[in-house]
Parts: structure tokens; C-alpha cells; sequence
């Protein structure tokens, strides 16, 4: 991300999987989440589509067979900060990992028609924009990355795609956008309240004192 005079932007080649309900476990399989930090998880994404091998936590892609053919293991995309997708993105179950390999592997925007609730949810609270659009916005930039690599330009403020001289809209709620712009997470917005806790706490130890004997 940088920031300019119109704002907070993610801009970059676009990588894009033509392919509707990509779940969670084939974001990032289930033996990979066996590790309890939120970090690390670059090397597991799409594990399934990246590898011709089995991997397990621990192994790096310098020790894997990597498929050539996977979008992510060709340049310009192996560099990607946006993501393009169909319908119902990261749908099944409700790891967080997902996105924690999303966002470790640089992914800073994903774009699809829909996203599984559980996952939309999760990608705010970790540095990941999922932007919503409708099918034929979707379809018309599937058709562009037939005719060269699709770089697009987000601007987070005002919520709009550029991509050469047209610009697609999108809706975030603000409080959600404000996550992204601002790097925040559940304790900086629950911070963000410290002083009216402070007044609340002050005023429950007289009304309550005995609670805290």
C-alpha cells in the first residue's frame, strides 16, 4: 500500500483463479493449521494447486515440487497484491489461516462476486480487502486478463477500481474500509472507546465496590 494525495491505494498485477467456491481448505488445507502463530503461512497457500508433492508445516516451497502451471508460480503473478475470483470466495470452514496465507503471501485485495461470511469478516480484522462486485463487473475483468495481465489500481477512500480509463465502484462499510486504511484490529478499536471505559470502570467501583474487594 502507499498513500497519495487521493488517497490510501493498492495498485499491482491482478492474479486471478477462474473458478466459483474456492473454500477455506483449499485456501489453506487443514494440516497446515496445526501451528499456533498468525505469521509463516505464505508458503501453504492454495497448497493443493502450488505443490505436485505433499507438504507438511515446517516444509518450504524451495523444498517442494512446484507446479509451473499455477497461476501464482508464474511471473508477473508470483508478485501479485490483488486476487480476481468468481462467486462464494472462501466458503467452508471458518479458519482464520486462510487469510493470515493470503496476506503473507502478499494478497492485499481479493475480488469476487460473493465471499463466505465467516471469511469476509475475518479478512478486515487482518489487512485484507474483500471488494464485492457484481457478476458482470467480474466478468468483464475475466475477459481482460485474456487480452494482456490486468493491472488495476484500488482506491480505498473512494472506493473505486481504476483499470485504464474505467472505474468500478464498490461498497465497503466504513467502519470496515477504516480497518484496512488504518492497520486497525479488535483491541485498537476497542481502544479507540478507553476513555468511556475508563468513566464506566470509575463509576461501577462506588456503585459496586464489593466486586472488587
Amino acid at each position: 500500500m502507499k498513500s497519495n494525495s487521493e488517497g490510501l491505494i493498492i495498485d499491482g498485477i491482478a492474479a486471478f483463479i477462474d473458478r466459483d467456491n474456492i473454500d477455506t481448505d483449499q485456501i489453506i488445507p487443514t494440516e497446515y493449521l496445526k501451528s499456533i502463530k498468525k505469521f509463516g503461512f505464505e508458503d501453504y497457500l492454495f497448497d493443493g494447486w502450488r505443490y505436485k508433492d505433499d507438504g507438511k508445516l515446517g516444509i518450504t516451497k524451495e523444498e517442494r515440487d512446484i507446479d509451473e502451471s499455477f497461476i501464482l508460480n508464474k511471473k508477473p503473478f508470483n508478485e501479485s497484491k490483488i486476487l480476481l475470483a468468481r462467486d462464494n470466495f472462501g466458503c467452508g470452514s471458518s479458519r482464520e489461516h486462510a487469510v493470515w496465507a493470503l496476506r503473507d503471501f502478499g494478497i492485499k485485495a481479493v475480488i469476487a462476486s460473493s465471499f463466505g461470511d465467516i471469511f469476509y469478516n475475518n479478512s478486515f480484522k487482518n489487512g485484507v480487502l474483500p471488494i464485492k462486485l457484481a457478476k458482470s463487473e467480474i466478468e468483464f475483468l475475466f475477459n481482460q486478463t485474456q487480452k494482456k495481465v490486468l493491472e488495476l489500481t484500488i482506491n480505498l477512500q473512494n472506493k473505486v477500481i481504476s483499470y485504464g480509463d474505467k472505474n468500478i465502484p464498490f461498497h465497503v462499510e466504513k467502519h470496515l474500509i477504516d480497518r484496512i486504511i488504518y492497520g486497525l484490529d479488535d483491541v485498537d478499536i476497542t481502544l479507540q472507546e478507553k476513555d468511556k471505559i475508563f468513566d464506566f470502570e470509575k463509576i461501577r467501583i462506588q456503585e459496586r465496590p464489593w466486586i472488587f474487594k
